[in-house]
């Protein structure tokens, strides 16, 4: 048993797990956000009812949330590879410094207190879904992507609050990339790969900022969910993979059926949600 659960609960809570993953894949898909907004909040509720510290809860839901991103984020941007809706020359141009910026939120991740990874999350998705509920098409930077230090800063960013959060980065790329112009559909595209160049770094990185927390919380490496590696839950993320990466495709075809506003508005509603779970945890410290 897991912390004191019993056989029935320990039933209930991998049910929940693949039925996560179904609904990550599925949004992954939809959003082309990889998953994580949705993952790391139910994750956090799976961590919670097995019993890990509170301490390494919110992290642990991070780094389990990139390790998960990384075959959904692949099936899902060859899915909108294949409509034509991924633009290849921005993923290019932003590799180098969103490589970067996982690098630095990883080693944050080693050092920062719990409460950290929340406020980002509740500050960055609030902000993301006012902008798709009530933003306007004359709401704009400029008419295309900017090229040089800019467009460098901006993958920088990216990467080191995708890191912080979970996500592969959709939320921000999808923002910045409507921001200036683009249309929503190769937004969400674009955003699919660059969950894979988050995604696979970042979950590496949460493995090597994770190991000061083993030493800290030997029940956590030692089978609190079992078989953690480092910030990583490799049970978490083998019940969440499969479901997810049958669903993506789905999530692809629905979001190319949607018509823009729709898919904007189902976007925002859906971060409020997800948010609220940690706004509430940072207001009450649980």
């Amino acid at each position: 048993m897991i912390a004191g659960l019993s056989v029935p609960e320990l039933i209930e809570l991998a049910v929940l797990l693949v039925a996560t993953g179904a609904l990550a894949g599925f949004l992954s898909g939809l959003f082309g956000i990889g998953g994580g907004a949705v993952l790391v909040p139910v994750l956090y509720e799976c961590f919670r009812i097995a019993g890990v510290p509170l301490d390494v809860r919110m992290p642990l839901c991070i780094g389990t949330s990139l390790a998960i991103i990384i075959p959904t984020s692949i099936r899902s941007w060859r899915g909108h590879a294949r409509r034509g809706s991924v633009d290849m020359t921005v993923l290019k141009r932003w590799a180098l410094p969103v490589l970067v910026g996982v690098i630095l939120g990883s080693v944050i991740a080693r050092y920062a207190p719990e409460r950290l990874f929340k406020y980002v999350f509740v500050v960055v998705a609030w902000s993301a879904a006012v902008r798709m509920l009530f933003g306007k098409d004359s709401w704009r930077l400029g008419d295309d992507l900017p090229k040089g230090p800019l467009m460098q800063a901006y993958g920088v960013g990216i990467g080191l609050l995708s890191t912080l959060m979970g996500i592969g980065g959709g939320l921000f790329s999808n923002l910045l990339m409507t921001f200036y112009s683009r249309p929503i559909h190769q937004a969400i595209g674009t955003s699919a790969g660059l969950a894979v160049l988050i995604s696979i770094p970042g979950a590496l990185g949460y493995v090597y900022a994770g190991w000061p927390a083993a030493a800290r919380f030997p029940e956590v490496a030692a089978l609190q969910l079992p078989f953690a590696l480092g910030y990583i839950s490799i049970i978490g993320a083998l019940l969440v993979m499969p479901t997810s990466l049958l669903v993506a495709p789905l999530g692809v075809r629905v979001a190319h059926l949607l018509p823009k506003r729709k898919l904007e508005i189902a976007f925002g509603i859906y971060l409020l949600i997800v948010s609220s779970r940690f706004a509430v945890s940072v207001a009450t410290g649980h």
